[in-house]
């Protein structure tokens, strides 16, 4: 099994208030791979390429994953 590779990950500015919690965390340090995690539950990462995330932060923009619509 290949070891995971030491991603940096940064918090949205709102997200770094100790009164929020829950908050996604992105890498982008690691060439060719964005990492995301959960803050709540860091052993889990899902990574993709920075095309899928481009893609995603358009659809995300779109509003396409409003859940309150």
């Amino acid at each position: 099994m290949s070891e995971r590779p030491m991603f940096e990950y940064t918090k949205a500015v709102l997200c770094r208030d100790n009164k929020v919690g829950n908050c996604p965390e992105v890498a982008v340090n690691v060439p060719g791979v964005v990492a995301l995690r959960d803050s709540e539950r860091p052993g889990t990462v899902v990574t993709m390429s920075p095309q899928s995330w481009a893609v995603f932060v358009e659809a995300v923009k779109a509003g396409e994953f409003d859940l309150s619509a």
